[in-house]
């Protein structure tokens, strides 16, 4: 124990900061498979757009409800421990997908089912990194390893190519090597932080007092809509620039591949922002433009240049959004829990996201048109919007219900 405890204590901030962001990003690279090849998968076996919505959201809201176990195992045994075993689990459906689960669309889905294993991964990191830094710096690095999520441009930017140039195999088997390499990586080297504080409760009673504090439910609220909709872009955005402006699967992967890089980006920038000027502001300011975003987008104008700075003004909102919704957990919920307080809100924000592709593919299949799905979501932000300034912002007691 105690040899442990003085590794620890010789470890840097800034090193289990990087690789615990290394880990977020090749998980969140194996969690966002799927959504490149769903166009694909939709020609090779005929499926309709329903169905190829339920293909890229089932990894999703697995990836999303995992969380909350996860985030608890983490608040007992720390990321030192989790992150390896969430990297070695992920390889399983990997290479399930790979090399036998893409003939059919059952053998997809309980592949996919695994896979979201993979995006779990955030309800590790989000307490390891925060038991390693004060609260005065807890939104930015929460914010930096937040752009891990950028695993997912990873996947938008190789996945189809990989495939065209060799198999389909390929893109799934390199993945599975570079989480293996993780996972040994992660083992040797990560460390808990020397202060961490580790509950002493049974894990049904911690996620009971969990769900009784407001922080709880104001964050969930809040990702809900803010990662909620970064998620469903990112999953979804191939399949609504190829049906909605007649791209190429590769030209949609690109775009979508800029879209994911821009939010990553903002997301260090919201969480360094909420460290400086209440969180609620920069997610008040993060809201609107998502609003703003969402009705122009809505009227499908042409994509040079109204869309293209629509959706790039929201991928930047969204991120910036985002990182300062988990700058407010680290500062007002309690250390021992930031784990279960992380799971239950990154499992709403991954909802937030499970949901809007489902409607939008229903709705494209009925109207042949996403405006629709458009205007819903600029509705959803502006609810949000009102919550945030009414609810969040005018509350500074930071614990109990």
């Amino acid at each position: 124990m105690s040899t442990t405890r003085n590794r620890a204590a010789g470890a840097k901030p800034g090193v289990m900061l990087a690789l615990a962001t290394i880990g977020f990003a090749v998980n969140f690279w194996a969690w966002a498979l799927l959504s490149p090849l769903a166009t694909r998968f939709t020609a090779a076996l005929h499926l309709s757009s329903l169905q190829q919505s339920l293909l890229v959201a089932v990894p999703v809201v697995v990836g999303s409800l995992g969380r909350i176990p996860v985030g608890a195992l983490t608040d007992r045994f720390g990321g030192r421990i989790m992150f390896p075993l969430v990297s070695i689990s992920t390889i399983v459906p990997v290479l399930y997908l790979g090399l036998v689960g893409h003939d059919s669309l059952t053998a997809i889905l309980v592949g996919g089912f695994f896979l979201g294993i993979g995006g779990t991964a955030f309800a590790v990191g989000v307490p390891f990194v925060n038991a390693w830094f004060p609260p005065e710096r807890r939104g930015f690095a929460v914010g930096v390893f937040g752009m891990g999520m950028g695993g997912t441009a990873i996947s938008a930017l190789t996945t189809v190519k990989l495939v065209d140039a060799n198999s389909l195999r390929t893109p799934f088997l390199i993945t599975a090597a570079v989480l293996a390499s993780y996972a040994v990586l992660a083992w040797l080297v990560l460390r808990d932080a020397p202060g961490r504080v580790v509950p002493a409760t049974p894990p049904a009673a911690r996620l009971g007092s969990t769900l009784r504090l407001r922080i709880t439910w104001q964050a969930a609220a809040l990702y809900a809509v803010a990662f909620g909709g970064y998620v469903a872009f990112s999953v979804y955005l191939p399949a609504y620039l190829k049906n909605g402006y007649g791209l190429t699967q590769a030209d949609a992967a690109n775009r979508m591949a800029g879209f994911v890089l821009l939010a990553v980006l903002m997301r260090p920038v919201g969480g360094w922002l909420a460290d400086r000027v209440a969180a609620s502001r920069v997610l008040a300011g993060s809201l609107g433009v998502v609003v703003l975003g969402a009705l122009v987008q809505s009227f499908t104008p042409g994509l040079a240049p109204v869309g293209t700075i629509a959706f790039l003004a929201m991928a930047a909102a969204l991120g910036a959004g985002s990182g300062a919704t988990f700058a407010l957990v680290a500062q007002r919920a309690p250390a021992a829990q930031v784990g279960s307080v992380t799971g239950v809100v990154g499992a709403a924000g991954g909802l937030g996201g499970f949901v809007p592709p489902l409607v939008m593919g229903a709705i494209y299949g009925s109207f042949h048109s996403y405006g629709i799905g458009l205007a819903l979501l600029a509705v959803v932000a502006l609810a949000a919007l009102a919550f945030d300034l009414l609810a969040v912002g005018r509350r500074r007691e930071p614990i109990t219900a």
